[in-house]
């Protein structure tokens, strides 16, 4: 998934999408250990979708405090 689809995507949905991430993580890491993991490469594929999500829920966040402190002042 592309920052760009993520950035279509509402807030709920970023977060919920960060849940499913980190579970197949969390799977990956089970099949790696009982030697039923045969792609590797699906580890740094899901660690960086997962940080993708992370930086544009971050972007969010900074954003909306910009427009709470710009609100302030008026």
């Amino acid at each position: 998934m592309k920052a760009s689809e993520i950035r279509k995507l509402s807030t709920e949905e970023i977060i919920e999408k960060l849940d499913e991430a980190r579970e197949q993580l969390m799977r990956l890491r089970f099949q790696q250990v009982t030697g039923e993991l045969v792609d590797t490469s699906q580890f740094r594929k899901t660690r960086r979708l997962i940080a993708r999500l992370m930086t544009i829920l971050r972007e969010r966040e900074i954003e909306a405090e910009k427009q709470s402190a710009s609100e302030g002042e008026a």
